[in-house]
């Protein structure tokens, strides 16, 4: 089973402003919502492993990061694809509307 990438900001650009897709979980420890998400986001990691990157990013560490993409609640899931922010979506969602949009990308 693949695994997600826990995004810092000093690697976040190299990771998801490189070339292809990139699902970016912004989430908190203490939010009932993103723990729903989290196996959600395992799964997807091991489905699309070699094929997108599935990242998190924890908003409680990385504020800065956060406030870069005017996160304001939790769970926002950004999509981006060849570096380029192409779709959004908050609050928790569905693996399979998840994936839908992860497969309308590749």
């Amino acid at each position: 089973m693949g695994k997600y990438i826990e995004l810092k900001t000093a690697d976040f650009d190299s990771v998801v402003k490189s070339e292809g897709v990139a699902l970016v979980d912004f989430w908190a420890p203490w939010c009932g919502p993103c723990r729903m998400l989290a196996p959600v986001i395992e799964e997807l990691a091991g489905e699309f492993e070699g094929k997108a990157k599935i990242c998190k990013v924890n908003t409680d560490e990385e504020q800065d990061l956060a406030a870069n993409y005017g996160i304001r609640s939790i769970p926002t899931i950004l999509f981006f694809k060849d570096g380029q922010l192409v779709d959004q979506n908050i609050g928790a969602a569905s693996k399979s509307v998840l994936s839908g949009k992860l497969n309308a990308l590749l």
